[in-house]
């Protein structure tokens, strides 16, 4: 089984005031592994500032992302959950997920993109994030697809 997020950069309930610090609480393991830069995080919140919430492509879930390469080491996920949800000014808040996506180029990631696709085809799937009482369980949910 291909790993698709590390345990270590799995966050669970986590409280922020605002779209911006989710951002920048579900992309600090890959700042602490070095797989992205600072450069990274800000494109990321410059994008939304910039674009819109975009990111959020589905009720309570937010795909957080920048452009591919820049501030990006090594292509890497991570995830935290915010069960109090998180308000983007979209449609589909309270985002209650917020999946961080680092990339090196166009293409490395996409099968792992794929998996995370696959199961967020759950209806309940945000429900079952949040409710995880460990980040093993959360990594049992994400790597084997199993819910």
């Amino acid at each position: 089984m291909s790993e698709i997020i590390n345990i270590k950069n799995i966050q669970l309930n986590q409280k922020v005031n605002d779209w911006e610090e989710a951002i920048r609480i579900t992309s600090k393991p890959l700042l602490e592994n070095n797989s992205i830069e600072p450069i990274y995080v800000e494109n990321m919140v410059n994008s939304v500032k910039e674009l819109g919430p975009y990111i959020v492509i589905m009720p309570q879930f937010a795909l957080a992302h920048a452009a591919p390469g820049v501030g990006v080491k090594v292509s890497d996920m991570s995830i935290a959950t915010f069960p109090d949800g998180v308000n983007f000014n979209c449609e589909n808040d309270p985002v209650k997920v917020v999946l961080c996506l680092a990339c090196i180029d166009k293409i490395s990631h996409l099968d792992k993109l794929q998996k995370v696709a696959t199961t967020l085809m759950d209806d309940s799937i945000i429900e079952k994030m949040c409710a995880c009482k460990s980040e093993q369980e959360l990594y049992e949910i994400l790597n084997t697809g199993e819910v």
